[in-house]
């Protein structure tokens, strides 16, 4: 009797054991906090990773997902993809601006107004939202377009603050008026929570601290668990960049042009296709013109005939326009600060500009160089009468004996004579002066 109570109790000891291991395990496996660091623009590959990233932390039943933000802006859409998940997720979403030197604008400011918690960092600042595309010049306030982008993006900014308790006006302003604040400005005027140096300092910040549906955080000796981009994330992200995307374009364009004049598959072809297809996948990504695609190529088309052409640079003049046009309408993005760069344009355009000229200019010397071979390259050769010529004769060219008839009267054997012409294998040639 006494074994079989003995036994009982150690069994109850085991299963009590297994319950409140079991306990702690799915404790810490729902405790972890998931970080993000998003430095770049917004766009289709940065709302991917961001909102796979989100439905991860909830996978796991996260404690808080932090997402570190330093960004100059972004697409639209992406940006709106974004705060849908932001406003339908379970998990805790804390956005932080940071480091020291980073900001939240444009598309940034609604990512930061739509986070459960909002912090920032020393030396950072947040603002400039409104919608820049729609920017056209003095009288675009009453364009009737303009005006109704920018109450669109009010609106939603406004939703936004009032969803998470955030100031209203501000959020407004910094639509209609691209006003933008300082971190010590953003957390006096309650459009961030905290001030934090760091994320360390940031989370110790957000130990106990209660959300507005009533959950309490719980971040001390809590794993921050890295979400990291995968390989392809990575690569996507580079030819987010406009001005990767449009230098691979115009690199694969010129490669396969030249691959096309050189005899056989070589170097042309497999640099020129590779940059290409780099450049078509960037293309996906990003919106993109079509008719400043064709006024790229047509433009690089146009640079390429005049080399076999002889128009003077006429078309070499129309495939700098075409190339201008096409490159400052290939994607609608407006915002100098995530879209293609002037700089870059002008740089490209003129790097392909010169080694067009170059090539137009050799050709050109080429055709009017004399020739150095054959019948023809006999004209203005120099050589020796090897006979009197009165007025024919024989004469040494280039180490071979002519029949030679005389265009200047007698000219005595040894004297220098100079081809004029050639005619039905007898040289015409006169005395050299």
């Amino acid at each position: 009797m006494v074994y079989y109570k003995n036994a009982m109790n150690r069994r109850a000891i085991i299963l009590m054991t297994i319950v409140l291991l079991g306990i702690s395990l799915s404790c810490w496996a729902s405790g972890e906090i998931f970080h993000l660091r998003l430095d770049g623009s917004i766009n289709p590959v940065s709302k991917d990773l961001v909102l796979r990233a989100i439905a991860q932390a909830e996978d796991e039943q996260a404690e808080l997902f932090v997402l570190e933000l330093n960004t100059p802006g972004g697409l639209g859409e992406s940006m709106r993809d974004i705060v849908m998940a932001q406003l339908a997720s379970t998990v805790p979403i804390v956005v932080f601006v940071g480091p020291a030197g980073a900001r939240a604008a444009s598309a940034g400011v609604m990512i930061t107004l739509a986070a459960h918690v909002a912090a920032m960092a020393p030396g950072t600042n947040i603002g400039a939202a409104h919608p820049v595309a729609m920017i056209r010049g003095d009288d675009a306030a009453d364009d009737p377009m303009t005006a109704k982008m920018v109450n669109d993006a009010v609106a939603f900014a406004k939703s936004i603050a009032e969803e998470r308790g955030r100031n209203v006006e501000w959020a407004e302003a910094s639509v209609r008026e691209a006003s933008a604040l300082s971190a010590s400005e953003a957390l006096e005027k309650g459009v961030i929570d905290f001030l934090a140096a760091d994320l360390d300092a940031l989370l110790a910040l957000l130990d106990g601290h209660t959300l507005r549906d009533g959950r309490t955080l719980h971040t001390s000796g809590v794993i921050v668990n890295e979400i990291l981009p995968t390989l392809r994330e990575r690569i996507l992200g580079y030819l987010a960049d406009p001005n990767i995307v449009y230098i691979l374009f115009i690199l694969g364009l010129y490669g396969l042009i030249y691959e096309f004049f050189q005899p056989g598959i070589g170097f042309g072809l497999a640099a020129g296709g590779v940059l290409l297809i780099l450049a078509f996948l960037g293309l996906q990504i990003l919106p993109v013109n079509i008719v400043g695609v064709g006024l790229i190529m047509f433009g690089a088309l146009l640079m390429v005939l005049d080399a076999f052409t002889p128009t003077d640079g006429i078309l070499t003049t129309g495939g700098v326009v075409s190339l201008l046009v096409g490159s400052f309408t290939l994607f609608d993005i407006q915002n100098g600060g995530i879209g293609l760069s002037w700089v870059t344009i002008f740089a490209v355009i003129g790097t392909v500009t010169t080694l067009s000229l170059f090539v137009i200019t050799k050709g050109f010397s080429i055709q009017h160089k004399r020739p150095v071979t054959g019948l023809v390259g006999m004209i203005e050769r120099v050589g020796t009468a090897k006979s009197d010529l009165d007025p024919d004769g024989k004469v040494l060219v280039h180490g071979e004996y002519w029949d030679a008839h005389s265009l200047d009267g007698q000219i005595a054997h040894g004297d220098s004579v100079v081809v004029d012409r050639i005619e039905e294998r007898t040289l015409f040639v006169r005395r050299e002066k």
